[in-house]
């Protein structure tokens, strides 16, 4: 070797040792990273992009003032104006309330008898960029033009923080109780500054949840100089407390002395003096900074209970986005001394378990509850708990729960469906008779369908709208009851239920082929048909959806339901074409919530959650796999408008965890999970703090999505499904992917 090609290695070598040291020098990226808050805030997403803690109790987000449904969160991407930072918000529902106890800096008087008014007439709004926000779990930001103030947020599990940075004018803020959007309205409400520091009060009003009740207090850190007041259009002046329909103030600092405001608000659904309670608990001598980085820390700890491998980080996004969404609801209720509201006024109290609202357990009950019964089992029982309570206050179980009102919004009973999947799946850390008693009385009840229902062991067309759909759901709402009952050794409501459970046979239309509205004598179907018709909830059959879309509702007798289809072949022929025929809808009222369409399957709305995992049953799990990955390649990315439909309080993004990870609850009860296409190299699932389940996926690519070959703690598997005790035991669930199906894998 001469001189010059030695002084070449050598300098090769250093070189190389330099890059990685530098290499080493790069921090790993932290999980919440990943997580980008906007996901879901464009489309028909329905997310908010604010601050929020895991299941917290606040959610401080802005809102931008706009009517409409695609601001049922209060806040859409494609708007640039922002009316005000709310404290309570709806992760992608369908329907707009909360949006509660609205603050909003500014540096100038304005004028307060324009409180209450519609957003073109409010004096306080402030434009904004795009550019200027910054959201990662726990944290938001933004820079408000006019005026130019800086506003970042913060949250706890109890207590909202804002700070705002002003750079010119004397710094104040707004607190509007008059403001609404969607379906909230005012009843009462008032303000009351008890000192320089502390204003205290309540909002009372009505919307999808009829009896709000919010009591809030706020505390300053920056003495306050001094306060306007407005009630009902007319100014107050600065006397207080101020009580009318629509309050509102506007609180003035010092002129010279801070160019910061920092905030620290607590709510409560029972008085002042828990909201006062939840704030000294939980806010009072805590740090802006400090709280941001807890919270977030608690993100971070919460999404490395799954952690994934794969080179495409903008997977991982999508992934952790996701995971991240199925944690901001259900939302804790109960305040630190365990009372909560319940809808007649009564004060309910937690003892050694959190209370829960934001119960949308129609969406929720597919996979967003299954995955907190992984991921969340002390939860769970909380969840549990608090349906109990409702229970007791209104004789049944919770339809769709919201600041503990029931909206009895959607179809079905499926907070009967919730409780019999904790319970079959072990766990039982609340009264196992009470629960007992709460699913067989909601399904022996005479409401929503059920007397029909009971009378004719269907539910007749003519007897109410949506009957297909309840029918169906309620099917299989009496399945879960029945194998509650027999675990618990009720034979005879075991026998009971499961014959009611066979109720879906009466609705199938075997020349169609389709699920169709059938007349009291028990002969006559619903004419005229179309199958691709739809009318949004009114003068149909089908709730949200056609009969297409919810003709494929049978969880829990598969089987039956294949052999009413002719067998295997059939089943899957009108599985196929649902994914291929054309995707027009007709009818004057088409439902907003299809969406997502391949074919007439419907990704957006949660019926068709479970479709595509119908082959594995039917013996072709090629054709899962295979649709399974167009679904996750086409109907989530990291974009704004990256879920192709709303949220839904997790369900949407429970969807894709699960699927990503390589199988689904198509029948959340039965213990079962659906294997479909793993998207991840590998994926480590932590079961308990000592058990981790391990799924990896050898030549997993795009093109690379067909399962070869499986192995199940190293034993060839054969099957395509693995059970709730295999996966909670810990192990590994190895597949060999490939381009071209293996026709006889998983063949039962």
């Amino acid at each position: 070797m001469n001189r010059n090609t030695t002084i070449l290695f050598v300098s090769a070598i250093l070189l190389c040792l330099s890059c990685a040291e530098t290499q080493k020098q790069v921090p790993a990226k932290k999980l919440t990273d990943f997580v980008d808050p906007f996901i879901g805030t464009g489309g028909h997403g329905h997310t908010f992009p604010g601050a929020t803690a895991p299941f917290g109790m606040v959610q401080p987000s802005p809102d931008n003032g706009t009517a409409g449904w695609d601001w049922c969160s209060g806040y859409h991407i494609t708007d640039n104006t922002i009316s005000g930072f709310g404290q309570l918000h709806l992760s992608g529902t369908g329907i707009g309330d909360l949006a509660d106890l609205i603050l909003m800096p500014t540096n100038t008087e304005v004028e307060l008898t324009h409180f209450g008014k519609p957003k073109d007439s409010l004096p306080y709004t402030s434009s904004f960029s795009h550019d200027s926000e910054i959201a990662i779990p726990g944290y938001y930001k933004v820079d408000l033009i006019d005026p130019a103030v800086t506003v970042e947020l913060t949250a706890n599990e109890y207590v909202a923080f804002h700070k705002y940075a002003y750079t010119e004018g004397q710094p104040s803020f707004i607190l509007d109780l008059g403001f609404a959007i969607n379906w909230d309205a005012p009843l009462e409400s008032a303000i009351n500054q008890e000192d320089a520091h502390t204003i205290t009060g309540y909002r009372h009003s009505t919307g999808w949840a009829k009896n709000q009740k919010l009591f809030y207090a706020i505390k300053s850190k920056t003495a306050i100089e001094n306060s306007s007041f407005v009630a009902d259009g007319e100014t107050i002046g600065t006397s207080n407390p101020v009580v009318g329909k629509k309050v509102g103030a506007q609180f003035f600092m010092a002129t010279d002395s801070t160019k910061t405001v920092e905030l620290m608000i607590a709510v409560s659904s029972v008085s002042v003096e828990n909201a006062k309670a939840n704030l000294a608990a939980h806010g009072i001598g805590k740090e802006f900074e400090n709280v941001k980085g807890k919270t977030n820390s608690q993100w971070e700890n919460l999404l490395s209970k799954i952690t994934v491998e794969t080179p495409q980080d903008s997977l991982k996004t999508i992934f952790y986005t996701a995971l991240y969404h199925t944690q901001v609801a259900p939302v804790r209720f109960s305040d630190v001394n365990g009372e909560f509201r319940l809808q007649n006024d009564s004060i309910a109290k937690s003892s050694g378990w959190d209370a829960y609202s934001t119960l949308s357990l129609w969406d929720t009950f597919r996979a967003e509850n299954p995955l907190l019964n992984i991921i969340h089992p002390a939860k769970v029982d909380d969840i549990v708990q608090s349906m109990l309570a409702y229970y007791e206050e209104q004789g049944r179980l919770p339809v769709w729960t919201l600041y503990g009102n029931e909206t009895n919004t959607m179809t079905g009973n499926h907070g009967v469906s919730v409780i019999a999947e904790a319970y079959l799946k072990g766990l039982r850390n609340y009264d196992v008779d009470k629960a007992y008693e709460a699913v067989k009385n909601t399904m022996m009840g005479d409401i929503r369908g059920l007397a029909p229902y009971k009378e004719f062991g269907y539910i007749p067309f003519n007897s109410l709208d949506e009957s297909v759909t309840i029918g169906l759901e309620l099917a299989y709402n009496d399945w879960c009851v029945a194998q509650m009952a027999k675990d618990l050794g009720k034979e005879e409501d075991y026998q009971y239920f499961l014959k009611r459970s066979k109720a879906f046979k009466y609705h199938f239309d075997k020349e169609t082929g389709f699920m169709r509205g059938k007349s009291e004598d028990g002969k006559t179907w619903n004419e005229p048909f179309d199958p691709k018709y739809s009318a949004h909830r009114e003068g149909t059959d089908y709730t949200e959806g056609n009969a297409w879309q919810h003709s494929w509702f049978v969880l829990h007798d598969v089987p039956t339901f294949i052999a009413l289809h002719g067998g295997p072949e059939p089943f899957t022929e009108k599985l196929e074409q649902l994914f291929t025929e054309t995707s027009e809808i007709s009818g004057d009222n088409v439902s907003a919530d299809i969406t997502g369409l391949i074919g007439q399957y419907a990704h957006g709305n949660e019926p068709s959650h479970h479709i595509a995992y119908l082959y594995n049953k039917a013996n072709k799990p090629w054709k899962t796999q295979e649709w399974i990955r167009k679904i996750l390649n086409t109907q989530y990315s990291t974009k704004p408008n990256g879920l192709s439909g709303n949220e839904d309080c997790g369900q949407m993004s429970a969807w894709y965890v699960f699927s990503a990870m390589g199988f689904y609850p198509m029948n959340p009860a039965s213990g079962q999970y659906e294997i479909g296409s793993p998207i991840f190299d590998k994926v480590t699932l932590n079961v308990s703090k000592d058990k981790t389940f391990v799924i990896t996926a050898k030549n997993n690519s795009s093109i690379n999505k067909y399962i070869q070959s499986a192995k199940l703690n190293g034993e060839n598997m054969q099957r395509s499904h693995i059970s709730h005790k295999e996966l909670i035991a810990g192990g590994t669930l190895e597949f060999e992917m490939g381009p071209e199906p293996n026709m006889n894998w998983g063949i039962q």
